[in-house]
């Protein structure tokens, strides 16, 4: 009896535990500012559970499948203070009371406009500005300089495959004419180890693209507009790694973790690295070393193009405390190498050179709100990058796009020699940055920021095979400091207005030639001032219309100015740029009955640019090499249109585009050294698109063999009209070289489990294998295969 009794009892526990069990719930709820505007892209996680999911357009969240208990959410945003809150699961479906975020920063601080990456909160700012959402693309192999290539008015434009050389433009300015930022902080002196094209997507929480005017937080000396990198800095305690393998050899591994504790203390890791053989096919002429004369162009792979890199960014201390919300000490560690296969024509091709670099670069960062007084807010950065870099050509030997090659000097078949030069040339930039922000609020409607940059650079460097070389010890040096000033007013909920001053100074020692090997030192100081105003008016919630002006300064880069000690000559005569930037948006967001959304946005920019600073390819020199050069142009004047179309369907379907018009026109009509008009007066600028394009569109299937797993298929196309690769009115119309017209294809599927926390991603780039050119007609990679896994957890 007191077995069956016993039997009984057990039968009835089991049946209860499975019938608990099988009760699960759903979770739904929204999300939203203070003023009850939704918050897309909003992270809900159910502390002490793998479950978390983002809101929707509408600040809606469902969670489906939670077993019936007592809970706690963590509710957190980019740019708003997280909030807890707890509930019980006791009934299939649960609906929350809309959820609360308070703004994190009210003030005009250093990360005013880091708090913008939903949409509504972008357009409420007067700048011109685009931010990519870089969440969305965690799963796929891009860099940041490839996501940033879909942005209307912006091209990338690189000299090869993984890690080759690269040259920024946006609507039409390019190269050092546009800055880049990581969190505020100038790029200048990262180094050759950490650049666009080597960042992997995964270690920023979202891109801003600033076009012409340029906020005063930002500081720098940006001519044609801004890319701020804002890095991954989520609440709680997070890991996010992946890896990939594609084609040609590549390799692709990124790792970021943090940690904050309940007493503050704070560590940040971002890990990364990229391999590649870049061994794609292009079509080039090989040569005939004993006619002197080129082959036909044939299919041929690159054989001497190999890159690698590794960066470890660490970052250590305390997060709100009474005395800093936030105090940091870090490093920068990192090193690559790359193989060079060209120069800067695709005839000039290597066989040996190679160049490589290091960063050492301690960093210092402290926040702190309300210093002192309420709405008094500073912020302060530091880094100096003790890294080194070193060119190497040291192979005596002439190479074809076969492979084959000769000596260089067949008369002495032991004579030392490179390529072009025999250079082991190894030196420091000694480089380093201080940027400083103070904010203080008058009041709810006004504020004023006040901001410095300081930045140094003094090369120091010899040539091992020429450790006497008297031009290798000539100065190289600039120091540069740049004041902001600036004033917001919002007059209403509908109408914000900036206003600003800058000051642009630069210092600098070095050299010029007088006649070969005959140098006499130089010494220069620029003072500038510039100023601007940007705002934006609400016609409606749904319209927005912004207008700004700036008098924009760039002092030359120290790479314009000295080189690169590789393909880039420098040029010490070069004269500060200054541009007069207008630009003109409109933003419309249509919704169309409840599931249906279209978004526009469409701006014209005008720029009126005195000295322009251009780069261009010179002719054969003695040693076969073509030198990549900067020079001032005295007049251009650059009208340029984007527009960008974006089609929403639940969120099952989206659909959009974006073209760019830019018209860059030389109106310098005589040189002050001449008398007679300019014969490429009028000229459009060559070598650089003048009208260019992205189509996309992605469907989204959910819930594919379980709950909270989601299979994208997406799709991606790339237009680019042709344009001339030299001055058009230099040659006949016959002999017009034109880089052709170029459509590209890519196309990717992305399945994602238990709500992201395990992803894989299959990628087809350049899927009709189109022949793609770049800078200075330089070849990009033929069609290529990428798989990727990555895994993600995030607790409180």
């Amino acid at each position: 009896m007191l077995k069956l009794k016993i039997i009984w009892l057990n039968l009835f526990l089991i049946i209860s535990f499975t019938s608990n069990a099988q009760q699960l719930g759903e979770l739904n709820g929204k999300v939203s500012t203070t003023s009850n505007v939704p918050i897309e892209g909003a992270t809900i996680t159910i502390i002490g559970t793998s479950q978390i999911t983002q809101t929707d357009k509408n600040g809606l969240f469902s969670i489906k499948n939670i077993a019936f208990s007592n809970y706690t959410i963590c509710v957190s945003a980019v740019g708003f203070q997280a909030k807890d809150k707890t509930f019980r699961i006791n009934q299939k479906t649960i609906e929350l009371l809309p959820i609360q975020l308070a703004s994190q920063h009210t003030t005009m601080d250093e990360v005013e406009i880091v708090a913008r990456s939903e949409a509504k909160e972008i357009q409420k700012q007067p700048f011109n500005v685009t931010a990519i959402d870089a969440k969305k693309l965690y799963n796929t192999t891009m860099d940041i300089g490839q996501a940033l290539n879909r942005v209307s008015g912006v091209r990338l434009r690189e000299s090869g495959g993984v890690g080759s050389n690269m040259n920024f433009s946006l609507n039409g300015f390019s190269g050092n004419q546009v800055k880049l930022f990581v969190d505020g902080i100038p790029m200048d002196n990262f180094g050759s180890s950490f650049q666009l094209n080597n960042i992997p997507i995964n270690f920023a929480e979202r891109v801003e693209v600033y076009k012409g005017v340029v906020p005063v937080w930002l500081g720098g000396d940006a001519l044609g507009g801004a890319v701020n990198i804002v890095k991954k800095n989520q609440p709680g305690k997070y890991l996010d790694a992946s890896y990939s393998y594609g084609s040609f050899n590549t390799h692709k591994t990124s790792v970021n973790a943090g940690y904050i504790a309940d007493n503050g203390f704070t560590m940040m890791l971002s890990a990364f690295q990229n391999y590649s053989d870049n061994s794609y096919l292009v079509n080039v002429r090989s040569y005939d070393f004993d006619t002197g004369k080129f082959y036909p162009a044939e299919r041929t792979k690159r054989f001497h193009d190999a890159y690698r890199n590794e960066t470890f960014v660490y970052n250590m201390g305390v997060s709100n405390k009474k005395h800093a919300d936030q105090l940091l000490v870090g490093i920068t560690l990192g090193q690559n190498k790359k193989e060079i296969q060209t120069g800067n024509n695709m005839e000039d091709v290597y066989g040996g050179r190679e160049s490589l670099g290091n960063i050492v670069q301690p960093t210092f960062k402290y926040i702190k709100r309300n210093l002192l007084i309420a709405g008094l807010d500073v912020t302060i950065n530091a880094r100096y990058n003790f890294g080194k870099e070193r060119s190497l050509d040291t192979v005596p030997r002439r190479f074809t796009w076969t492979g084959e090659s000769t000596l260089k000097n067949p008369k002495d078949p032991n004579a030392p020699g490179g390529e072009n030069d025999l250079t082991d040339y190894r030196y420091k930039n000694n480089n380093g940055n201080l940027s400083a922000n103070i904010s203080y609020a008058l009041n709810d409607n006004n504020s004023i920021i006040i901001n410095h940059l300081l930045t140094t650079f003094d090369r120091k460097g010899k040539d091992h095979y020429y450790p006497d070389l008297e031009v290798n010890k000539l100065p190289r040096k600039t120091t540069k400091n740049i004041t902001g000033i600036g004033y917001r007013t919002s007059m209403s909920n509908h109408w914000d207005t900036n206003i600003f001053l800058k000051n642009y100074n630069q210092n600098g020692k070095y050299f010029n030639e007088l006649e070969k090997e005959v140098y006499e030192n130089v010494e220069i100081a620029i003072n500038k001032i510039g100023y601007g105003l940007a705002t934006s008016y609400f016609l409606n919630p749904d319209i927005q219309l912004k207008a700004s002006y700036e008098k924009a300064y760039r002092l030359p880069d120290n790479t314009e100015l000295f080189g690169d000690a590789i393909n880039i000559s420098g040029n010490p005569t070069l004269r500060p740029e200054s541009s007069d930037n207008i630009n003109l948006g409109l933003s419309y967001a249509i919704k169309l009955q409840k599931n249906h959304q279209l978004v526009i946005d469409a701006n014209y920019i005008y720029r009126n640019a005195k000295d322009f600073i251009r780069q261009h390819v010179g002719p054969l020199s003695s040693n076969n090499k073509r030198e990549l050069k900067s020079a001032n142009l005295r007049s251009v004047k650059n009208n340029s249109v984007d527009i960008n179309l974006k089609y929403y369907f639940k969120n099952q379907f989206s659909v959009g585009g974006n073209m760019t018009y830019q018209n860059l026109i030389n109106t310098t009509k005589v040189e002050p050294s001449q008398i007679i008009q300019s014969s490429i007066y009028k000229d459009r600028m060559p070598n650089m698109p003048y009208l260019y394009g992205n189509a996309d569109a992605a469907y989204y299937f959910h819930h594919v063999g379980k709950q909270n797993n989601t299979l994208t298929v997406g799709y991606n196309l790339q237009y680019i009209h042709e344009f001339f690769l030299d001055w058009p009115s230099l040659a006949t119309p016959s002999q017009r070289y034109r880089i052709p017209t170029q459509v590209s294809h890519d196309v990717n599927i992305i399945y994602s489990l238990a709500s992201g926390k395990y992803n894989i991603a299959i990628e087809c780039n350049n899927l009709t294998d189109a022949t793609r050119f770049d800078n200075f007609e330089m070849q990009k990679p033929s069609r290529s295969f990428n798989l990727k896994l990555r895994y993600f957890i995030r607790t409180k």
